[in-house]
């Protein structure tokens, strides 16, 4: 080849790599926040995607998604929020209240979608509910309103429990106000409420074997942690006879009494359409806080039977599954 041409050539080449590198540029990078583990996010994760995917997006296509998973400890999530806003994200979903926190104090200005259980207007992630006003928005599941509920419908399947327990965990920032209100709730229906703190297996293990001695009814707050102990909670359940209510479908699927509790898999996909309209040019402080609508009631009857309970009929015709 002539010095000419090879010249021509390496300009023409040149021109291009601008462009290039606008075109890698141009797709933008999404970063996903959760204070779960990826091995027990695989549904809520799929959910996700399919929200992005109702407004255009889909991942490895025409967006990235960086991932941080906490694996439940939520210490590591301001250093994970932090290398994220270093990384420039076009936009961070922040899943539940720690990483919706430390997604807040690493950014003024990266747009936060969140999905959190308790009213973001108290907790300050947002000016209002309509009217956001900051670069945070999001999906509000009512754990608050909803553990009170669980208290009810537990207190519906084993009447005969005049004490209930209240399993939490310590190191949930929700831990202080979801037993201020189980307590007002306890006293209205007329029960006692012992309150028990685990944030490790052992913990839970014991806590199980000191209130199967005072109660056999349990409430369990909805928690990461616990969550991503479902299947052990339930064999705890079965082993000491204690009816339990949950507030995801898994447990009950693992052998856990029943749950009831706002979708996670419909509140995560409500936060893929926000992330996506985000992408596409909305403004995080325009979009109103969505309100999870869809509920999940599931009995699982092999388990009652075991415990020797027997459901009311209109409890059982409230259910949106029973397990048999």
């Amino acid at each position: 080849m002539r010095r000419r041409e090879v010249i021509a050539l390496l300009g023409g080449a040149a021109a291009t790599w601008p462009l290039a590198g606008r075109a890698q540029q141009s797709v933008p990078v999404i970063g996903f926040l959760n204070s779960w583990a990826a091995k027990d996010s695989a549904a809520s994760l799929a959910a996700f995607r399919q929200g992005l995917g109702e407004v255009g997006f889909v991942e490895g296509r025409n967006v990235t998604i960086e991932y941080r998973w906490a694996d439940n400890e939520y210490e590591r999530l301001p250093a994970m929020a932090a290398d994220l806003v270093s990384r420039q994200v076009a936009v961070i979903a922040a899943a539940f209240l720690p990483a919706a926190r430390a997604a807040r104090d690493a950014t003024t200005t990266i747009p936060i979608v969140f999905n959190v259980g308790d009213d973001p207007v108290a907790l300050g992630l947002v000016a209002s509910l309509n009217r956001p006003g900051g670069n945070l928005t999001g999906v509000n599941q009512f754990a608050s309103v909803l553990e009170v509920k669980r208290l009810e419908l537990l207190h519906e399947a084993a009447p005969q429990a005049t004490a209930v327990a209240f399993l939490v965990n310590p190191a949930n920032p929700n831990t202080e106000s979801n037993t201020r209100d189980m307590q007002a709730a306890a006293r209205t229906l007329g029960l006692q409420l012992h309150v028990f703190y685990a944030n490790t297996d052992n913990d839970m293990d014991a806590a199980f074997a000191a209130l199967g001695q005072r109660t056999g009814a349990l409430v369990v707050q909805a928690d990461s942690f616990f969550n991503s102990r479902h299947e052990h909670l339930a064999a705890l359940e079965l082993g000491h006879k204690v009816a339990a209510i949950y507030d995801q479908r898994d447990y009950t699927v693992a052998g856990g009494l029943m749950n009831y509790a706002a979708s996670h898999a419909d509140a995560y996909r409500q936060v893929g359409v926000y992330t996506a309209r985000i992408l596409k040019g909305d403004k995080a402080a325009d979009l109103p806080v969505q309100q999870s609508t869809k509920v999940e009631f599931v009995i699982n009857l092999r388990t009652a039977k075991a415990l020797g309970i027997t459901f009311p009929l209109t409890l059982l015709g409230r259910a949106d599954e029973v397990i048999e």
